[in-house]
């Protein structure tokens, strides 16, 4: 389903879709550039996914049409690989709740953050060997 408007909030870095149903939908830059359908991210293949983190102030700063079928997003960290299908960000607006709680949830387990400024320090007890 192709959106009848695009536009990009430069305020903010958000892009949002609307349909000429009334339906629209507002993306921020980091669930898009985690979610990029781009080979950096989601591998060849399955189980070669690659966890994004450190996103959490990725704007988006362009983004134009491909074709008649998807969007094209350049993003403030520089990625621009991925091409976005008129279906895929549609699943993308669908799924919302449960990709991004996916998406948190790995970051947990990865110990990994959406800030780009937090590290883990682990730190070790001298009295113990490795």
């Amino acid at each position: 389903m192709m959106p009848s408007k695009i536009k990009l909030h430069r305020e903010d870095g958000s892009l949002t879709l609307e349909y000429a149903n009334g339906e629209h939908f507002t993306y921020s830059g980091e669930y898009l550039r985690v979610h990029s359908p781009s080979a950096e991210v989601r591998g060849h293949g399955k189980g070669q996914e690659v966890l994004q983190f450190g996103k959490k102030d990725v704007r988006i700063t362009a983004a134009s049409t491909a074709g008649n079928y998807a969007l094209k997003i350049t993003f403030s960290d520089g990625h621009d690989s991925g091409i976005y299908s008129w279906d895929y960000l549609r699943e993308l607006a669908d799924n919302f709740e449960s990709y991004w709680q996916r998406y948190l949830d790995a970051l947990a387990k990865a110990g990994k953050f959406r800030d780009a400024g937090v590290q883990v320090v682990q730190l070790l007890d001298p009295k113990r060997p490795d």
